[in-house]
């Protein structure tokens, strides 16, 4: 699912800052929680939530006021 956000935004022409966990760290259980979103400091959710503000049209203006995008 990571990759797939990470698609999302480069294809959109984002750079997004990838920090990349240690699954040993963080176990199986948490790790079907992620990715973690966050754009411009605020959370923004897992892939559900990301993926449905792509959808619903609220991602672009977040992106935008973050500066992360220059559409």
């Amino acid at each position: 699912m990571c990759h797939a956000i990470k698609r999302l935004f480069c294809g959109m022409g984002v750079n997004p800052t990838v920090y990349e966990l240690d699954q040993r760290l963080i176990g199986a259980s948490s790790a079907a929680a992620l990715p973690v979103v966050f754009v411009g400091g605020k959370l923004v959710g897992a892939m559900d939530r990301v993926m449905a503000s792509h959808i619903n049209g609220t991602l672009v203006p977040l992106l935008k006021d973050a500066g992360a995008l220059w559409l």
